[in-house]
């Protein structure tokens, strides 16, 4: 049965959770055209920012042409993520990145990706289909930020994704890396918080570390 029968803007609640549970008030942001002082002054106003999970970013943007694999991009999404990447930068206000906000992140700061990763490893591991997220073991760089929100070397990451950073953009450095060796965590080198993970925390509602250490540092 049709309920709308037109685009919306939505966002899975296992993210509005898991921010509720790590002590948090999400407050989300749909797409929309806008200006960086607009997203200053939206931000202003909140601690800090969570980029999401989604579809594909335009591969122009880190300067390729769109593959066979890759998804039609949603470039009113990444517009608005890339001008608020800018103005939560320019406020040194803390950032997390999830799956695509990790992408997201690493674009915007001059990095690329992997259009389809399984034409890289030769494996489609990260993604069973069908809308599942299923763990995998992700390793963590021991002093890295994520390792001490985490406390661990080793954690199980819920993953559903085709495509993965290739080239880390400067100023960034990477912090986990998957089975296989891929790019699974990355955080910006002299800045107070910028740490993003391309597998999913918020499918594991048992373990909201990574937001807690994102709402800790807020605090702190």
């Amino acid at each position: 049965m049709t309920i709308y029968d037109t685009e919306l803007a939505v966002l899975p609640a296992q993210y509005i959770e898991t921010v509720t549970r790590a002590g948090g008030l999400a407050v989300m942001i749909p797409p929309q055209p806008i200006t960086l002082e607009q997203a200053t002054s939206i931000l202003e106003g909140l601690d800090g920012l969570i980029i999401t999970g989604g579809a594909d970013i335009n591969p122009a943007r880190y300067g390729q042409d769109k593959g066979p694999h890759t998804q039609d991009s949603e470039d009113l999404r990444d517009a608005l993520e890339d001008t608020l990447l800018t103005a939560a930068r320019q406020l040194t206000l803390p950032i997390l990145g999830i799956c695509r906000g990790a992408q997201m992140l690493n674009v915007h700061l001059g990095g690329t990706l992997h259009q389809h990763l399984p034409d890289v490893v030769g494996h489609d591991r990260y993604r069973v289909g069908d809308g599942v997220f299923h763990p995998e073991p992700m390793t963590i760089t021991e002093g890295s930020r994520l390792h001490q929100i985490l406390g661990e070397g080793e954690v199980p990451g819920h993953v559903s994704h085709h495509q993965a950073i290739d080239q880390v953009a400067p100023g960034v450095v990477v912090t986990a890396r998957g089975f296989d060796g891929t790019i699974q965590g990355i955080e910006m080198e002299d800045y107070p918080f910028g740490l993003a993970v391309q597998w999913h925390p918020e499918e594991n509602l048992d373990d909201v570390r990574i937001v807690q250490g994102l709402i800790s540092h807020i605090r702190s």
